[in-house]
């Protein structure tokens, strides 16, 4: 076993190859949650500034 995670006198190469590897793996599945995340608060802020910003109307004016 000791043998096989010494990969030949290269594992100071090959393990951090893997670690940067699985990193770059796990980022690329969270990344995209991530960005979901942004982009839903950023538009869920925007909505609640537009709604802000409008006059609200009775059901009076609505139904003149």
């Amino acid at each position: 076993m000791t043998h096989w995670l010494a990969m030949g006198g290269y594992a100071k190469y090959v393990w951090p190859a893997y670690a940067v590897f699985f990193s770059v793996l796990a980022w690329d599945w969270l990344a995209p949650a991530l960005k979901r995340r942004r982009v839903t608060r950023a538009l869920r802020g925007r909505i609640a500034r537009e709604q802000s910003r409008k006059p609200r109307t009775t059901s009076a004016e609505a139904s003149a």
